[in-house]
C-alpha cells in the first residue's frame, strides 16, 4: 500500500474570488461586460491557451479557471470550446486543470438549493451526513446501472444519498435513464430533490437539466462523445457539495487524480476506483467482480491511500462480466434492475451491487471492512428493504407520484414480484 501526504497548501484558492460574471441563469453568449475584448480577439487569446497545451505545457489555477469560465459563458466559439476540451484530454489533465474547472461549474453553473430553505429545513437537513456516489462514465465495458441500485441498498441501511447524474451518452443505460424507467422523476425541481433525500432517504439531482445547471453544461456534454475533465469535474458538483463520496472512473490513472481532487474541493473522506477485469484491458467505473479493483481511499486524516481488492476480499466469487452487461432495451434492463434489488436475478448482478453497496456503507462509517458491508447490503436486498426504498425514492420525488407508481408497479408485475403487501 502506498501512501500518500496531502499537499494542501493551494486549497484554500477554490473557495475564493467568488465573483463569477453574469449570474447563474444568463442565457450563453450575453455574458460580454463592458470593457470585455470583442469575440474574434478572446478567441485569438484563447488560442494562445490552446496552443501551449498542444505544446504540453500545464496551465495554473487562475488561468485554467478562467479559460473554463469562457467555455461556460460561450465568450468563445464551440470550436474553440471542444478543441480545449480534446486538448486537455489529450495531454492529461492535472489536480489544478481539474480543480479549476470544478470551481468554475460549481459558481457559474450549479444552483445551490440549500441557499434558498428555511433556517429551520437547513437546521434539520442532515447535510453533514450525505453521501454521494456515480461514475465519471466513458469506460470500455459497460455494465448495468449498478451504482443506481447499490445507492438504493445503502439507503436502506441509513445512509442519506444525494446522488448526482446524467442521461447516457456513450452507454445504454445512464443514471437519470434507470431512473426514469423506473418511475422517478428525473427533472423534479431541487426542491423537491430534498424533501426526497429526508423522506425517503435517496435523491437526484440531474446533471443535464437546466434546473440544476442553467448556463452551459447540459449542452456542452450532448455535444461532445470523449472522455474529458469534465466528465470528473462536473460529476463533482453536486449541488449539496456532500463531504463523503464514492467515485467510479474510467481509467486506472484517474484513480489517484480524483481522490486528490475531492479532497482539495472539500470531501473529508472518500473511495475513488476502477474495476478491472481478468485476463482482459477493458475495465468499468464500478468496483468489480470480474477482477482487480484499483482504488484511493481518504478519511479526516488527509492521507491518501491506494490499494486493491479483490472479489474474494469481500467474501464474493468471480464473474464473468458479460453477466454485468446493461440490456438493449430500457424497459428490460428496468425488469431485471428490480429482479436484482429483490435478489432474482443472476448472483453475477447480485453480487455487483453488494460490493458496491459495501463500499458506500464503510464510506459513510457504518462498516469497518468489506466483508461486513456485504453481509448488511445482503440483509438489505434480501429483507426486501432495498426494493422498499425504491417505492418510497418514487413516490417522494416525482411531480406526478400516480404515474410514478403505476410505471414502478407495470416493472414489478413483468420481474414476476408479488404485489403490494408480499415485499
Amino acid at each position: 500500500m502506498e501512501l500518500i501526504e496531502p499537499d494542501n497548501a493551494q486549497a484554500d484558492t477554490l473557495q475564493s474570488d467568488r465573483a463569477p460574471r453574469g449570474g447563474a441563469g444568463a442565457p450563453p453568449g450575453q455574458d460580454v461586460l463592458p470593457g470585455e475584448a470583442p469575440p474574434r480577439e478572446r478567441d485569438r487569446s484563447f488560442g494562445l491557451i490552446l496552443s501551449r497545451i498542444i505544446a504540453g505545457e500545464t496551465l495554473d489555477f487562475g488561468a485554467a479557471r478562467e479559460a473554463f469560465r469562457d467555455i461556460l459563458c460561450s465568450r468563445v466559439s464551440e470550436m474553440n470550446q471542444g478543441a480545449f476540451l480534446g486538448a486537455l484530454a489529450t495531454r492529461g489533465e492535472t489536480v489544478e486543470e481539474l480543480a479549476a474547472a470544478w470551481e468554475a461549474i460549481y459558481e457559474l453553473d450549479t444552483v445551490k438549493p440549500l441557499e434558498e430553505e428555511s433556517p429551520e429545513f437547513r437546521h434539520a437537513f442532515p447535510a453533514g451526513e450525505i453521501v454521494e456516489n456515480c461514475g465519471t462514465g466513458m469506460d470500455s465495458f459497460k455494465t448495468f446501472n449498478i451504482s443506481t441500485a447499490a445507492s438504493l441498498v445503502a439507503a436502506a441501511c441509513g445512509v442519506p444519498l444525494a446522488r448526482h447524474g446524467a442521461r447516457s451518452i456513450t452507454s445504454r443505460c445512464g443514471t437519470v435513464d434507470i431512473a426514469e424507467a423506473l418511475g422517478v422523476d428525473p427533472d423534479a425541481p431541487p426542491p423537491m430533490v430534498l424533501r426526497s433525500i429526508t423522506t425517503a432517504g435517496i435523491g437526484l439531482f440531474n446533471g443535464m437539466s437546466p434546473a440544476v445547471h442553467p448556463r452551459a453544461l447540459g449542452r456542452i456534454l450532448s455535444q461532445i462523445s470523449f472522455g474529458s475533465c469534465l466528465n470528473i469535474a462536473a460529476s463533482l458538483c453536486n449541488p449539496l457539495l456532500p463531504t463523503r463520496g464514492v467515485r467510479g472512473v474510467y481509467a486506472p490513472e484517474m484513480v489517484v487524480p480524483v481522490a486528490e481532487l475531492m479532497r482539495r474541493i472539500g470531501y473529508r473522506r472518500g473511495l475513488v476506483f476502477y474495476g478491472g477485469i481478468d485476463n482482459s484491458s477493458r475495465g468499468m467505473d464500478e468496483a468489480s467482480v470480474c477482477g482487480t479493483t484499483q482504488c484511493a481511499a481518504f478519511d479526516e486524516g488527509g492521507s491518501l491511500h491506494t490499494s486493491s481488492f479483490r472479489p474474494g476480499d469481500a467474501g464474493l466469487a468471480v464473474h464473468d462480466p458479460r453477466e454485468l452487461a446493461a440490456a438493449d432495451d430500457i424497459s428490460l434492463e428496468a425488469v431485471r434492475f428490480v429482479r436484482t434489488l429483490r435478489g432474482l436475478d443472476a448472483p453475477a448482478r447480485i453480487d455487483a451491487v453488494l460490493l458496491n453497496a459495501a463500499c458506500l456503507l464503510r464510506t459513510a462509517g457504518k462498516v469497518d471492512d468489506l466483508p461486513a458491508g456485504v453481509a448488511l447490503a445482503r440483509d438489505s436486498v434480501e429483507s426486501g428493504a432495498a426494493f422498499d426504498r425504491l417505492e418510497a425514492w418514487v413516490a417522494a420525488q416525482n411531480r406526478d407520484p400516480r404515474q410514478g407508481r403505476d410505471r414502478l408497479l407495470g416493472i414489478r408485475a413483468m420481474a414476476g414480484i408479488p404485489g403490494e403487501g408480499a415485499s
